[in-house]
């Protein structure tokens, strides 16, 4: 085998490798179609969470979503798209029309606690989900995972994956 054909072959995984990266680089920042969640038009699900940094009001719940619009987003300290669409939560928290309510899922509360505090917290409310069946009752499938609540506690929109200008719009939550 000649030297040429052996350097080609060790290259070869390398140039796929950065390929793949690109491609998942390029879905996470553009987003990725998101397939409709089944529980739109419907009550949201019950919630009964213990709040993740354990002081005031003893439990995040279904009560909490009712009056007002409110967007639930399911996130994780370990979840690197999470990151990402960091920013655009700490935008929408300036928002006077609506509420942000977070929830930690199979995350450790010291560590998601650790996130917002070096991040910054963008949440009215936070609930921690350690096992995660909160966000099965939800039909999550991964994080970070979005929903818009209606005043009468109904879920009006949903969106997987990060939130980006683009799911912001698709979420109706873009600035009138």
């Amino acid at each position: 085998m000649s030297a040429v054909s052996s350097r080609a072959l060790a290259v070869a995984p390398l140039l796929v490798l950065l390929a793949a990266g690109a491609v998942f680089s390029f879905a996470v920042m553009h987003g990725t179609p998101t397939r409709p969640s089944a529980l739109i038009g419907r009550m949201a699900p019950p919630l009964a969470l213990q709040k993740l940094d354990g002081v005031g009001v003893p439990e995040l719940s279904a009560r909490d979503l009712i009056g007002h619009t409110t967007v639930v987003n399911f996130w994780a300290s370990w979840c690197s798209p999470c990151r990402l669409e960091h920013q655009a939560l700490m935008t929408l928290s300036l928002r006077t029309d609506l509420i942000l309510v977070g929830i930690a899922y199979k995350d450790d509360a010291a560590e998601a606690q650790s996130f917002l505090e070096h991040l910054g917290n963008p949440f009215a409310r936070v609930g921690l989900d350690p096992q995660g069946r909160t966000a099965f009752d939800w039909g999550v499938s991964g994080v970070p995972e979005t929903f818009v609540i209606g005043p009468d506690g109904r879920i009006v929109a949903h969106e997987e994956g990060p939130l980006t200008d683009d799911a912001i719009k698709r979420l109706g939550l873009a600035p009138k």
